[in-house]
């Protein structure tokens, strides 16, 4: 044979070869190649109403314990009504009110203070200081937790925490364990909670 005819048959011998490799590679049709899968068809997103359904108890405080009836019925008169910021804050104002005590602090002792609490410590201020004795310092405080709550029919919200704290002078120490009760009128712009009662605790 002429060289031309054998370098034909050797270009449409490579042309074959070429073809038949492609379509090993590729397949009959525009599918994946074998051995592999389709990525799965992405799943159908929610509605709208779904995805964006707002969740009726989303931030809401849960109740619990003795004290959850009472609790829930503040609630219900103030939403914005935590058992949790409510305990912190009465946790700050035993703090603040027992170290102004023991001073003697009235200035600062009187905006914390019911009227009845205010007179009953006013007195007591100024026997300890005809006697010359210092005021009982707060050094440790052992426990805090929210003992009753209650809703009057006029709108006043009474929470009783019950308190555990070690107070001393420096020459002796002593252990309190009382019932102080909080009021507000959740009615009030007012958001602070004053002091209306003092018991000791069984």
């Amino acid at each position: 044979m002429s060289s031309s005819v054998i370098e034909f048959l050797l270009l449409a011998a490579i042309a074959l070869f070429v073809g038949w490799r492609l379509y090993v590679t590729l397949g009959e049709d525009s599918g994946p190649p074998e051995g592999r899968t389709r990525d799965p068809a992405p799943a159908a997103p929610e509605s709208r109403r779904e995805a964006h359904q707002p969740d009726a108890d989303a931030g809401r405080p849960h109740f619990t314990g003795p004290a959850a009836a009472g609790l829930e019925a503040i609630y219900g008169a103030d939403p914005g009504f935590n058992p949790r910021d409510f305990l912190f804050g009465a946790r700050g104002a035993y703090e603040m009110i027992v170290s102004a005590f023991a001073k003697g602090d009235r200035d600062q002792l009187r905006p914390l203070l019911d009227d009845d609490v205010y007179d009953a410590w006013d007195v007591a201020i100024t026997e300890r200081d005809a006697k010359g004795e210092d005021g009982m310092q707060l050094l440790r405080l052992r426990k805090a937790e929210v003992a009753e709550a209650s809703l009057d029919e006029a709108g006043t919200a009474r929470v009783t925490v019950e308190f555990e704290s070690e107070l001393g002078d420096g020459d002796r120490t002593t252990r309190a364990h009382e019932l102080w009760t909080f009021k507000r009128a959740t009615k009030s712009d007012d958001p602070n909670w004053v002091l209306d009662d003092v018991d000791t605790a069984s």
